[in-house]
């Protein structure tokens, strides 16, 4: 069965490419979990992530941004002593601002999705990759996401961070076009 090169043969990578990368989204709970989650990885591999995503569910109470929105500095201190997820101070102060734009997307806009998939013109941008050398990391849509998001007072989301959570959340569908993903999440998307 052919992958996309870039899941190796962990087994960690191998489950998240078969089972989540690159399959729509639309869940706003589901897409503020996965924003925070692109943001922690900035300098770090993917697979740190996944390693601890059981780690930041259990730490950042589900990751739901309601509950977020009112940490206070003892639990801010208590995240940053927290082994199970990554302990960089602007990170987690970053998740718990993102909290709080969050909520206030989702008041102004009805749906944080809707807000999200408006960058893609609500339809998957579907990629014709063979190999990584033509895997881009930014895109003129990440780019005004980006742009967005930190307008409205997010941390940590730039356009390559916003990219990566496009992929993941598959706004952009950038399965190699050899990879066995590729034609089913090309199903899914119609």
């Amino acid at each position: 069965m052919n992958r996309c090169s870039w899941c190796g043969e962990d087994p960690i990578y191998v489950k998240y490419h078969d089972d989540q990368w690159g399959v729509p989204v639309y869940d706003d709970q589901e897409l503020f979990a996965k924003l925070i989650l692109e943001g922690a990885q900035a300098g770090l591999s993917w697979i740190t992530i996944l390693k601890k995503q059981v780690g930041y569910y259990r730490a950042f109470d589900g990751l739901v941004p309601e509950i977020m929105s009112n940490y206070k500095e003892e639990k801010i201190q208590k995240l940053i002593g927290d082994t199970g997820i990554v302990r960089n101070k602007l990170k987690i102060r970053a998740a718990v601002t993102n909290a709080q734009a969050f909520l206030i997307i989702q008041k102004e806009k009805g749906s944080f999705s809707d807000y999200l998939w408006n960058f893609v013109g609500n339809e998957v941008i579907t990629s014709n990759l063979k190999n990584k050398m033509e895997v881009r990391v930014t895109s003129p849509e990440s780019d005004a996401m980006s742009k967005d998001l930190k307008k409205k007072g997010f941390k940590f989301v730039g356009s390559t961070i916003c990219y990566a959570f496009m992929q993941a959340v598959g706004m952009v569908n950038d399965h190699f076009t050899n990879c066995f993903r590729y034609e089913q999440i090309r199903e899914i998307e119609r």
